[in-house]
This record gives C-alpha cells, sequence and structure tokens, in this order.
C-alpha cells in the first residue's frame, strides 16, 4: 500500500491551486466568491464569518455552495466519492473547512442527519481536518 493511501489502497487525492488563495489574503471574501465562484476557500470563508456572526442559515448556504464546488473539483480531479483528501495538502483545505462549515451550520438549523454525515465524511477524508476544525 502506498503512503497516504486509506485501508482500501485509494491514493489521497490532491486538489489543485486555487487561484482565489492568494487574493484572499488581501480582499473580502465576498468579492473573491464573486470572481473565482468556484473556490471552496472563498465560500468556505464566507461561510465561518457567517457562523461566527450568528447568521446560520446563511453560513449554511455559503457552506453548502463552497462543499458542491468542491466536489465539483474533486471529481475533477479523479475522486470516485471515497479516499482520503488530506488536510497538510493546503490546496485540499477550502473544500475541508467548507465541509466542517456545512456540519456546524446543518446543526444549528436542526439538520442533524446531515450534520452527523458531514461530520463523518470529513473525519473519513481526514482524520486531521476534523481535528484541526474542531469535529
Amino acid at each position: 500500500m502506498s503512503l497516504g493511501a486509506d485501508l482500501l489502497g485509494i491514493p489521497p487525492t490532491e486538489l489543485p491551486l486555487d487561484p482565489a488563495a492568494e487574493r484572499l489574503e488581501e480582499q473580502d471574501p465576498r468579492h473573491v466568491a464573486a470572481s473565482y465562484p468556484a473556490s471552496s476557500l472563498a465560500w468556505a470563508m464566507l461561510a465561518e464569518d457567517a457562523l461566527h456572526e450568528g447568521d446560520d442559515v446563511t453560513a449554511y448556504a455559503y457552506a453548502r455552495t463552497g462543499y458542491h464546488r468542491g466536489l465539483d473539483t474533486l471529481r475533477s480531479e479523479g475522486w470516485r466519492g471515497q479516499g482520503p483528501v488530506p488536510w497538510e495538502h493546503e490546496p485540499n483545505r477550502g473544500f475541508l473547512r467548507a465541509l466542517a462549515a456545512l456540519a456546524k451550520a446543518a446543526g444549528r438549523i436542526g439538520e442533524t442527519e446531515e450534520a452527523t454525515r458531514c461530520t463523518e465524511f470529513l473525519r473519513a477524508s481526514s482524520i486531521e481536518a476534523a481535528r484541526e476544525l474542531g469535529l
């Protein structure tokens, strides 16, 4: 089994560099998401900000957008619905952060099944991400 593969022998998926990441260091995530709507990281940051502000419905919408945009990118990189998505690979963090934000927002609005499903998905993708993101 290769290093980094999970117990099923599935190699980890490593996403390409997010072109929005650099802009997010200097610009409002709202402007970046409008310019780079495929950026899971921009949507994750918006979701995290909304969670922090207690705007759970908005956080849910942002997180769901980031999650689905991340799934699109994962699939384009050969991901087939399972296998590791390592936190250690920086470009994966946007998707993982969106997934964690979705789990948190879903829990806050009473979507307990979705919160559980997203938390389990995060842990299956990257236990390190789950630890870092408080799930």
